[in-house]
């Protein structure tokens, strides 16, 4: 998959077929927008997602950088997915002043070689977000492209968007936030060294720190699924500050591999959490803690 990113500079040669979005949450609604592009791959078109960096609620202040779906989570879901060209559009004051009807002419038509687009009906863009459905649909016969917008795909009888993931992230139902999404909730990071206490206990954990802007559920422990590589393992992950044996604020991701005894620090790791099965509790010494925890392994084994 080629990335576009940092520049608005740049020319496409060949035909594209473009799904346009903010793509925060990736859910099964933006799996429909991307069936569609990729789909018109069989006509020769280079399937193209457009999205802009950083989000316009971030850039004007609506709402705090946190997301549910990270550039790079973003980045891997649509490569997996088979997507060609990626643009992360650089959003700055100068370019979210672009006129609606400029930006479909100068940056989809002219820059991107645009012939076919796939919308959501509740589409904006352009200078104060004026650009809509209707006005794709006004250009489209007078610069030849074909324009499909896609419906709203809804669960549990409510349209499915951002705003109802992030509830039910903040409630930690992965399960319905699994069903929203089309796959379970990921956190991607680095494994880093920690206090090394599961390994003094005999239950080695890796630890990741969450990138920064990621949206995390609430604290505590998830049964989970972790790829390292080309491997998935059966896990078993906390979330949280480990307020038994640390004072720090920074919330942490700790994961125990069930079958695991490699060494893999500074490698990335993807933290799929399938489950909420407790919340996060500072215990009255370790050997309160090293109990629960053969308990939480012991059920996530069962799990």
């Amino acid at each position: 998959m080629r990335i576009i990113a940092d520049t608005t500079d740049f020319k496409i040669l060949q035909t594209t077929a473009v799904a346009i979005g903010k793509f925060d949450g990736f859910h099964k609604g933006h799996r429909e927008l991307l069936k569609k592009i990729l789909e018109m791959k069989s006509k020769g078109y280079l399937s193209t997602i457009f999205t802009f960096d950083p989000p316009p609620e971030v850039l004007f202040g609506k709402r705090k950088a946190q997301e549910i779906t990270t550039k790079e989570e973003k980045r891997i879901i649509f490569e997996k997915m088979g997507v060609d060209i990626l643009i992360e559009y650089p959003l700055n004051m100068a370019s979210a002043s672009i006129l609606p009807e400029d930006f479909v002419r100068e940056v989809l038509k002219e820059r991107m070689n645009m012939s076919y687009l796939a919308a959501g009906y509740d589409l904006s863009f352009g200078y104060q977000g004026a650009g809509n459905a209707g006005l794709l649909k006004q250009l489209a016969p007078e610069l030849n492209f074909e324009l499909e917008i896609i419906d709203k795909v809804c669960e549990s009888g409510r349209e499915i968007s951002s705003t109802f993931i992030r509830e039910e992230v903040e409630k930690g139902d992965m399960v319905h936030v699994a069903k929203l999404l089309g796959e379970p909730y990921m956190i991607i990071g680095q494994v880093v060294h920690g206090a090394k206490l599961g390994r003094k206990i005999g239950m080695p954990t890796i630890n990741l720190l969450p990138q920064k802007e990621k949206m995390l559920p609430p604290n505590g422990v998830y049964y989970s699924r972790t790829q390292i590589g080309d491997k998935e393992y059966k896990s078993i992950t906390n979330i949280g500050k480990k307020p038994t044996v640390s004072n720090e604020e920074q919330i942490g991701v700790e994961t125990y591999l069930y079958e695991f005894e490699q060494d893999v620090y500074g490698k990335n790791a993807l933290v799929k959490l399938l489950e909420f099965k407790r919340p996060e509790r500072k215990f009255a010494d370790l050997e309160e803690l090293k109990a629960q925890m053969i308990k939480d392994i012991n059920d996530g084994r069962e799990f």
